[in-house]
């Protein structure tokens, strides 16, 4: 997406990461949102499945050093988030910015716990259990601001398989998307991919991204 300016100067850039099974387009409609909000979103993409996260922080933070900015916000959704945690593990020196998770399971996910114990269904998370949605994730490692955005509406896939405990947005619990080095955290009646659509998570996301505070 183009970029454009404000006060004379560059938009402030945006990298969005999509979670597991995905591959960006989901992501467009938040993206637009950002950039009516005054920021220049890019999408990056991985091999969600393919790659262990470790791996696709390489290419993260190649993305990142691509863009030849000073400044970078990072969102990730779901997975995505999870990845972020891998960035800041491996590549701690990026660019100065916030980071947004929305919905990400930072504390494992019970739905992807259950899925793989069953050897037929393992293949459906493929590379993303490792060091990822069973919940040994790197630490947080980051020096900037960092926000949870998660659901409460319980409509999704993961109800299909169970290990959901109340309130959950679906497929991932709440409780799930908590941890002490958070700053801060906003529950919102969204499902899991609904979030992306819901207006006002995207008020919430350039709230956060441009002044740091998380309000819709």
């Amino acid at each position: 997406m183009g970029s454009g300016a404000e006060h004379g100067g560059p938009r402030p850039l945006v990298v969005l990461v999509h979670g597991i099974w995905m591959t960006g387009m989901e992501l467009v409609p938040l993206a637009r949102a950002l950039r009516r909000g005054g920021l220049e979103p890019r999408i990056f993409h991985y091999p969600s499945l393919r790659w262990p996260l470790a791996r696709s922080a390489e290419k993260l933070d190649a993305f990142i050093a691509a863009q030849r900015r000073p400044t970078v916000h990072l969102l990730g959704h779901s997975l995505g988030g999870l990845l972020l945690l891998h960035l800041f593990d491996r590549f701690p020196q990026q660019p100065p910015g916030r980071v947004l998770m929305l919905g990400s399971p930072i504390r494992g996910s019970g739905v992807a716990r259950r899925v793989a114990r069953h050897t037929l269904l393992r293949p459906l998370l493929g590379h993303a259990i490792e060091h990822g949605l069973l919940g040994d994730v790197p630490p947080w490692r980051g020096d900037r601001p960092v926000a949870m955005i998660a659901g409460t509406r319980g409509h999704g896939v993961g109800q299909v398989f169970g290990g959901l405990k109340r309130p959950h947005d679906g497929t991932v619990s709440l409780e799930e998307t908590c941890a002490d080095w958070l700053d801060a955290h906003l529950a919102v009646p969204r499902g899991h991919f609904e979030m992306l659509l819901a207006p006002e998570v995207h008020r919430a996301a350039v709230n956060w991204l441009r002044k740091g505070v998380l309000a819709s």
